[in-house]
């Protein structure tokens, strides 16, 4: 299986070198179909997805491949600028069609990540066409597990049962994308974007970046596991909200401080240290379906709960505070009950 390897002193070195010139927090943009005939809950319309990288260009943005951006960004101070990368979930046929000549127009890089045994049905691209887009420079083919099932171990499932199964799934892939196509990209999109901490650390056994469908920026004090990116489906890629979440910085907390998203209470609690350069009446808190929240402050510690249960699968609490030059420091915790059915 492909590991990402141990770096040489004069990578070591020239990445950090690179850090200290590029100091850019890192947004990462999350699409699955661009279409204006697919599920609105996973699509972005044409015309949209078309004002969306208009956008981009007028902001001068640098759009950059998603690994090199991710290594960038986990090795360097927060910074003054943005960089983008722009991710595919599921190797849908409008990608293809239609995402792929507006992305190249613009010559922007962009990775799609691949539910292999997908590939081939009715709506998924060809492993032909997914070769076509491979032999591009600007675009980077990656592991969505082979069945795109949820990762997390079940209720009632044994742990061998369930390392099993996933072992499979994230494997399988690898091996597939790398037979078929030659990828050995060290990037994984965890279906649904759920995860917890045991799927983390098979990730992390494997050496892969996990990417998750929670909202922020990456900088020094991200996971490599738990890595955030932007939503950019139609009720979350508007226009009117865009630059805000382009100019996005990372909340400055270390993300292995925030809790496993298994919750065992609903609604659950969320407890995080607010950093000495920030004063409280500047942090604004939401959660999914209830819009602003209230939080607790006891000292320095802030504790975020919603007023009620939620009656979901996936849900979230984003916190955000003003970074100035009318950005925000972005916290985003996605939960996960799995009590709820699964997709």
């Amino acid at each position: 299986m492909a590991q990402r390897t141990r770096m040489k002193p004069l990578l070591l070195l020239a990445l950090f070198t690179l850090s200290l010139q590029v100091r850019a927090d890192l947004v990462v943009l999350q699409y699955h179909h661009v279409s204006d005939s697919t599920p609105p809950s996973t699509s972005t319309s044409v015309s949209l997805f078309e004002a969306q990288m208009d956008l981009i260009s007028d902001l001068k943005l640098p759009v950059v491949p998603l690994k090199s951006g991710t290594e960038e960004a986990l090795a360097s101070e927060p910074g003054t600028e943005n960089r983008l990368a722009i991710t595919f979930d599921d190797a849908y046929d409008s990608v293809y069609s239609t995402a792929a000549p507006i992305l190249s127009a613009k010559n922007f890089p962009y990775t799609i990540f691949v539910n292999t045994e997908a590939v081939g049905r009715e709506g998924y691209m060809t492993w032909e066409q997914l070769r076509e887009l491979a032999q591009r420079g600007d675009v980077t083919l990656a592991n969505h597990s082979a069945d795109h099932k949820h990762l997390v171990r079940k209720p009632g499932e044994s742990e061998t049962q369930w390392a099993r199964r996933v072992e499979y799934s994230l494997d399988s892939a690898q091996t597939t994308l790398r037979e078929k196509l030659g990828s050995l990209s060290p990037l994984f999109a965890y279906p649904y974007g759920e995860f917890d901490s045991a799927v983390e650390a098979k990730l992390a056994e494997r050496g892969w970046y996990g990417y998750g469908q929670h909202s922020g920026a990456i900088a020094q004090t991200s996971g490599e596991t738990r890595l955030p990116r932007f939503p950019m489906a139609n009720a979350y890629g508007q226009i009117n909200g865009l630059e805000n979440k382009l100019r996005s910085k990372t909340f400055p907390i270390d993300a292995a401080s925030l809790p496993d998203g298994v919750i065992s209470t609903n609604p659950p609690r969320l407890t995080f240290r607010l950093p000495a350069s920030m004063d409280a009446s500047g942090l604004t808190c939401f959660a999914s379906g209830m819009g602003r929240i209230d939080f607790d402050l006891d000292g320095r510690d802030v504790t975020v709960q919603a007023p009620g249960a939620f009656d979901s699968r996936r849900f979230r609490y984003n916190c955000t505070y003003p970074a100035g030059d009318g950005s925000y420091f972005w916290l985003s915790k996605q939960w996960l009950d799995l009590t709820q059915p699964e997709d």
